[in-house]
């Protein structure tokens, strides 16, 4: 692993005994020493953290930012009030995704945030679109997660405004003598936050969110497994440059005034074919599915409506054991004839087919703070 890049906190999961991966091009903790099974329920208990530093933080600058980045997106930029974070998505010509994100109106200019394997081609793809617009990658920041019921309580021990945020509210609050970048929001269906620390900064900050007893340093293991719960999806495998935002289940995240009919309809990459979807339906869909027993089952099992005989009618694209379920669970895409809850079908496993019903997402109740 000498090639893997490492973020500010590396060190610190080392003293504190994770097991380190490849992720993304960078070595991070897959897991500690309490094991991923307890990590995850801990984080649905109290609260966990989480470095999530790979990740890509990118500002956007420049007098018309919001017009020019929501002609990358479906999402409604121009109207997101100063101090707000909405979830967005790049599109291609296609009306594929190119990955999921997360953007903020931070007054003077846009912070995105994106997927670490994606945030190169991101980048790029940023500067090459948007004329008249600075964008500047963020390489002087860590990024941490702070996840669960008790973040709150903690967070606000250091910064008692944070109390009063929102879902989806961004703030700068200062940290441990650091400025940071707090949103409200997470990757695992709990309450939370997310926040963009000085890179000099984020290991004393760290250490003193660790030094409550509440909170439990959390890695890519329990997070996976936690944001399959939440029925939130990981890019490359829930969707990709082959998903359409309706078929994965993400037509909600595209605001009326971008739709048909809108006062900004489309404009953005893929829009016919986006449109069309959303009015006309899926063929297929995304959807929860619950294996019979306690196997799971994982991405690329083939999905049949009968258990012997017929074609696959879907595939799998995450899957696992759920600890806050107590058995597996997964998501998957089939026909649309055959999403409706309650369904029964059969996932291929070894060449054994094995029953597994079509349930709602998420498989967990959220937990955000409206």
């Amino acid at each position: 692993m000498t090639d893997l890049l490492t973020t500010p906190l590396h060190a610190l999961h080392l003293e504190l005994g994770a097991k380190m991966v490849p992720f993304a091009g960078y070595e991070m903790p897959v897991q500690y020493p309490a094991g991923i099974m307890a990590e995850h329920l801990h984080t649905r208990a109290k609260a966990g953290l989480f470095d999530v530093s790979h990740m890509g933080q990118v500002i956007l600058t420049g007098e018309d930012v919001a017009a020019g980045f929501e002609a990358l997106v479906p999402m409604d930029v121009i109207g997101l009030a100063e101090g707000r974070q909405r979830y967005g998505l790049f599109t291609d010509p296609d009306g594929g995704i190119l990955d999921d994100l997360m953007f903020a109106n931070r007054g003077d200019h846009l912070f995105v945030v994106v997927n670490a394997a994606c945030k190169d081609d991101d980048i790029a793809h940023m500067q090459a679109a948007l004329k008249g617009v600075t964008v500047t990658p963020v390489r002087d920041r860590a990024l941490i997660a702070l996840q669960g019921p008790a973040a709150e309580g903690v967070l606000a021990g250091l910064a008692p405004s944070v109390a009063g945020m929102r879902f989806m509210d961004v703030a700068t609050v200062e940290l441990e003598g650091a400025a940071c970048w707090v949103s409200r929001s997470g990757y695992t269906g709990e309450d939370g936050y997310e926040i963009s620390v000085p890179a000099e900064s984020a290991e004393a900050l760290a250490r003193r969110l660790l030094a409550h007893e509440d909170v439990m340093p959390i890695g890519l293991g329990a997070r996976d497994s936690l944001r399959l719960e939440a029925g939130l999806c990981l890019y490359g495998h829930d969707i990709d440059g082959g998903t359409l935002p309706t078929e994965a289940g993400l037509a909600w995240a595209i605001q009326k005034v971008r739709r048909r009919g809108g006062a900004r309809e489309g404009g953005f990459p893929g829009a016919e074919a986006v449109l069309d979807q959303i009015e006309a339906g899926p063929e297929r869909r995304r959807v929860g599915l619950l294996p019979e027993g306690r196997a799971p089952m994982r991405e690329g099992v083939e999905i049949y409506r009968d258990a012997e005989g017929g074609k696959p009618v879907g595939r799998i694209t995450s899957g696992g054991f759920g600890p806050s379920v107590g058995g597996p669970v997964a998501m998957g895409y089939v026909p649309a004839a055959l999403a409706e809850q309650g369904t029964r079908l059969f996932g291929e496993v070894r060449g054994k087919r094995l029953p597994v019903t079509v349930h709602a997402l998420p498989f967990v109740a959220p937990g955000f703070k409206r």
